[in-house]
């Protein structure tokens, strides 16, 4: 017996909390029964409808993907652009993007079909550190590191602490490699910070997302994460939350 809202959030219909408000709004049933209170439990057998559509229940499934440059994180694109759930094709889940990276940028992105598990890894107060490593044009000054790690002022707001290093240099080019740690995820936010202080991406790589790395996989691969890295990442989520 699992939570109602859980098992609506599993089946990729709303996150948790949508499916909360689901529910209270009076737009679900169990059996044909209208349910408006939280925390009832239903079984494998019950028949549950959202807005009189019955939900088809899916087995959760997690991935990583390493993403390509030149690749839209959505399930679709008007454009016909290439999509990350393209490299799904063979996955019956109806899976999508946890979060989104650029289209100019790679690197790791969670992929999954669990409302749920989207949403605590999503949270503005569980967000997870992720690692970035960009290129820039310019050679930023320690002042200029140490804005990036006390916050800077965007347009919507100022970030963050940040973790920020200086890995390598190219005086004749005038560009430098620097590693950026945060745990918010706004959009565009890595290059927006760059731009702040000066110093605009030229290249951009998210390499780490949590523990998880990109050890072993090459752009377009992807993997199944363990059900113990899926515990790891729902702890660390809500550790700070």
């Amino acid at each position: 017996m699992e939570r109602l809202q859980k098992v609506i959030a599993h089946a990729g219909i709303a996150s948790r909390r949508k499916a909360e408000e689901l529910i209270q709004d009076g737009r679900v049933t169990v059996n044909g029964k209208v349910v408006k209170e939280l925390g009832v439990k239903v079984g494998s057998n019950d028949k549950i409808e959202v807005n009189g559509v019955p939900i088809e229940r899916e087995e959760p499934v997690y991935f990583i993907l390493y993403k390509p440059r030149g690749v839209i994180s959505s399930v679709n694109d008007d454009k016909g652009r290439k999509v990350v759930t393209d490299y799904f094709s063979e996955i019956p889940a109806r899976i999508y993007p946890i979060g989104r990276l650029d289209y100019d940028t790679s690197g790791i992105i969670l992929m999954t079909n669990d409302g749920e598990f989207a949403n605590t890894m999503m949270h503005p107060k569980g967000e997870v550190e992720k690692v970035y490593v960009a290129k820039i044009k310019g050679i930023p000054m320690r002042e200029k590191i140490k804005l990036l790690e006390k916050g800077v002022m965007l347009e919507d707001g100022k970030t963050a602490p940040a973790k920020a290093k200086v890995l390598s240099v190219d005086k004749k080019k005038g560009t430098a490699i620097v590693e950026l740690k945060i745990h918010e995820g706004r959009n565009r936010q890595v290059r927006r910070m760059f731009e702040a202080i000066g110093t605009p991406v030229l290249k951009l790589k998210r390499e780490r997302y949590s523990f998880l790395n990109l050890n072993g996989l090459t752009p377009g691969d992807a993997r199944e994460l363990t059900a113990h890295e899926v515990k790891l990442l729902r702890t660390e989520a809500n550790k700070k939350r």
